[in-house]
């Protein structure tokens, strides 16, 4: 990890993605971020996949450590209280009103610490009349317009990661540097809150714009169309990926790969104008010329004519690309006990030094004594370190 946020103290009492995304995202810039879990159980998160250090688990969790309290108990709440005098910043993604009941309310803490930054992620949004409703990363989507634009109308099943999640805990963080650098001038901690909806609904902001702009209603093919975008089959079964945009060269490019020098004169394809009034038809066009060579052969062919391309690569295939392997985007380290971990490191370079170096994800209260030791706290007699 790149360093520059050393220094900065984190709590994050987070569960699943939002919350244990921002602390991963601050703890990837070098903060010393503790995971404050139940005992026990931990994140649920842990236990998606049998045991207590699931894929999903580690995929938000690593560059922390993890100490397990139960703040309803006397002792560990003495312990949370300790951490938040001393740290810069807490993160939660409980529903509204649920850290008060837990002694982790933002007033309780500020007075504990006033410069404190307390990030207080949610579904709907902290007041109003979906406050209280439970959301997930396919509520907040749908909700926001956004999954309305990712559905097959043709095949209407939900698809993709959780983006939801992931960009909400992005949008936590950007509050919280934001924070960061106000109390660098003032002095005084803030109240960061970002709820799911809110997140999907700023990065939605294509759709609404164009709502707002020029009274339309986007739909799933609706940028597709107007990018010119393409993904096609190859003779080997594996598919191309194509994004054609405006600038002719491109096109007059993809003519000649396709040894078809003339297409971009036919009528239905001579403008940017007709090739969107006519993309159903390219496609199936398109899709026939495809299927006549390998992907291989495509990409040595449209890398020559500097068409925009790229093969459609799947997850076993995209760490391997030449690109990628020069980018070293994977990253790896060994846990004591857990064994190899492999991710994939944050993409921010600073004066060309990448993030190479990752602490794995912590087990469960893996750092219990630890923390409490920094501290000056006494150990807990029934809890220890997990790892050798």
């Amino acid at each position: 990890m790149i360093q520059v946020l050393q220094g900065l103290k984190v709590v994050e009492q987070g569960t699943f993605i939002t919350g244990p995304a921002a602390g991963m995202l601050l703890g990837d810039l070098g903060a010393d971020v503790i995971k404050v879990e139940l005992p026990g159980t931990g994140d649920p998160f842990r236990a998606f996949q049998g045991g207590l250090y699931s894929p999903h688990f580690q995929t938000y969790n690593r560059n922390k450590r993890s100490i397990e309290l139960n703040t309803q108990n006397a002792d560990d709440l003495r312990v949370f209280d300790a951490l938040i005098a001393e740290t810069d910043v807490y993160i939660q993604n409980f529903r509204p009103g649920v850290a008060d009941k837990l002694g982790a309310g933002e007033a309780r803490l500020r007075e504990l610490n006033p410069r404190l930054i307390y990030c207080s992620i949610s579904g709907f949004g902290a007041t109003g009349p979906a406050a209280s409703r439970p959301a997930y990363d396919t509520v907040a989507q749908a909700a926001s317009g956004f999954l309305n634009l990712l559905v097959n109308p043709k095949n209407p099943r939900v698809v993709g990661p959780a983006i939801a999640d992931a960009l909400t805990g992005y949008y936590a963080t950007y509050g919280v540097l934001g924070a960061l650098f106000e109390r660098g001038r003032t002095g005084q901690g803030r109240l960061v809150e970002v709820s799911m909806l809110e997140a999907m609904a700023h990065f939605n902001l294509d759709a609404f714009t164009h709502f707002f702009q020029a009274d339309e209603v986007m739909g799933p093919y609706s940028r597709p169309s107007v990018s010119q975008s393409y993904v096609l089959e190859c003779a080997d079964g594996k598919w191309i990926a194509l994004h054609m945009s405006s600038p002719e060269k491109f096109w007059q490019g993809l003519a000649t790969a396709i040894e078809q020098p003339e297409l971009f004169q036919d009528p239905r394809f001579a403008t940017r104008e007709q090739r969107i009034a006519h993309q159903e038809t390219l496609i199936e066009l398109l899709g026939e010329r495809f299927k006549r060579r390998t992907r291989d052969d495509w990409c040595t062919r449209l890398q020559g004519l500097d068409v925009p391309h790229a093969p459609m690569y799947d997850t076993s295939e995209a760490l391997l690309d030449p690109q990628a392997l020069h980018l070293q985007l994977t990253a790896q380290a060994v846990h004591p006990q857990m064994g190899l971990f492999r991710t994939v490191r944050s993409p921010v370079s600073f004066d060309g030094q990448r993030a190479l170096d990752v602490r794995p994800p912590p087990t469960l209260g893996e750092h219990n004594q630890e923390i409490r030791q920094t501290l000056g706290l006494p150990a807990h007699p029934s809890r220890k370190e997990t790892t050798p």
